[in-house]
């Protein structure tokens, strides 16, 4: 049975957060034309905050800012925007994260969410050599004694993986018992964890028949431990006044890549280790050929970017639908990106805020006329942007 409510969705608005591009930033995919200086970092998290989305995602990876430290800065410079950060299990001792944790709920306000990044393949220059089944079993132990701790629990924990005697993080955070516990991967092993832990589980941008059988089996692994779960969808987001300026914006986007860059990305992608890399790529294939996966769902942003690798493209209205459809699966949260970040952080306030229901303190609500709330029809695609 899937997981659905469609009450929820008929009577709210999903949670909107945007992204924090601390990797670099720019107009076209491949071509970061702006670094991630701090002050370029600190205009989209305040426009994010001043446009009324409601949190930010922090990413995280060796050529990002490190999560922790940003959200620290970040948060002193914002008002009510919530951070969702990263944490490395193996890179940081459950003792050490809970105290940070806490520290940095307590700083921002209690305006902390915690992405728990189990990662994927191998990962010597981190000094973290460990197989997908050991990755999981690292952070499925590291989780218990993590929440244990700020549940203001003594612990004591000796296994292959961690050895804790009378553990304690000493002072609690603002939301109690923790943040919430975001937490994404497709492998079984990620389903499981997801299940006996995480608050959110989240996934990647499918097509809606592959979310919801992933959201049934997260279900299901919380039902065991008597838990509930809610859920969230990472992607990108191009939205324009009309249909035919959003896919002109999308070819945009990946115009300039060579066929070259796109045949030794999706090889990577292809020998990352990671399951939901996997399913990102096999969704455009490696080619240009067969990028819309959906009516409003476009694989292009994956044939060179890894993790999340597909945008809804298209008119306000036809966006929301989207949008509207995996919140009938169950999605509470969605979590969206679009290059440049801080120009599209007001495109998507302007244009996509009024058709799902949410205004922005930055702009005057239009009137219906001018934008409908409701999906228009969309043509029949052709060329490279066939149905499939």
């Amino acid at each position: 049975m899937t997981h659905t409510d469609p009450t929820h969705t008929a009577l709210t608005s999903p949670n909107l957060y945007w992204f924090i591009p601390s990797g670099g930033d720019g107009r076209q995919l491949g071509q970061p034309s702006r670094p991630a200086h701090f002050s370029y970092l600190t205009q989209v998290a305040q426009a994010a905050d001043a446009l009324g989305f409601d949190g930010a995602l922090l990413p995280t990876g060796g050529t990002n800012e490190d999560t922790v430290i940003l959200a620290s800065a970040l948060s002193s410079l914002t008002r009510q925007l919530r951070f969702l950060v990263a944490l490395r299990p193996g890179l940081y001792s459950p003792v050490l994260a809970a105290r940070l944790t806490a520290s940095l709920d307590r700083i921002s306000g209690g305006r902390i969410n915690l992405n728990i990044v189990s990662g994927s393949g191998q990962f010597d220059f981190e000094g973290l050599n460990l197989t997908q089944a050991e990755r999981y079993a690292l952070t499925d132990e590291w989780l218990g004694v993590f929440r244990a701790l700020l549940r203001g629990e003594t612990v004591t924990h000796h296994s292959d993986h961690l050895s804790l005697t009378d553990g304690r993080a000493l002072l609690p955070s603002v939301q109690r018992p923790y943040p919430p516990i975001y937490f994404g991967g497709s492998s079984d092993p990620a389903l499981r964890v997801a299940g006996e832990h995480a608050d959110v589980y989240l996934s990647w941008g499918e097509r809606p028949d592959e979310v919801a059988a992933k959201f049934d089996r997260v279900h299901a692994e919380a039902a065991r431990h008597g838990r509930t779960v809610r859920f969230g969808l990472r992607a990108h987001v191009i939205v324009r006044p009309t249909e035919d300026e959003a896919w002109a914006a999308a070819e945009q986007l990946i115009e300039d890549i060579s066929d070259e860059q796109i045949a030794q990305a999706h090889q990577a992608f292809v020998n990352s280790g990671s399951e939901g890399q996997r399913r990102q790529s096999a969704l455009n294939g490696g080619t240009r050929a067969s990028l819309r996966v959906g009516p409003n769902l476009w694989a292009g942003v994956g044939l060179v970017r890894g993790g999340a690798g597909t945008a809804f493209v298209g008119n306000p209205g036809n966006v929301a639908a989207a949008l509207r459809e995996y919140q009938a699966l169950g999605v509470d949260t969605f979590i969206l990106s679009g290059y440049p970040h801080l120009e599209e952080a007001y495109r998507v306030a302007e244009l996509l805020f009024p058709a799902l229901g949410r205004t922005s303190p930055v702009f005057t609500p239009r009137d219906a006329q001018t934008l409908s709330h409701t999906a228009t029809p969309v043509p029949e695609p052709v060329g490279r942007f066939r149905s499939i």
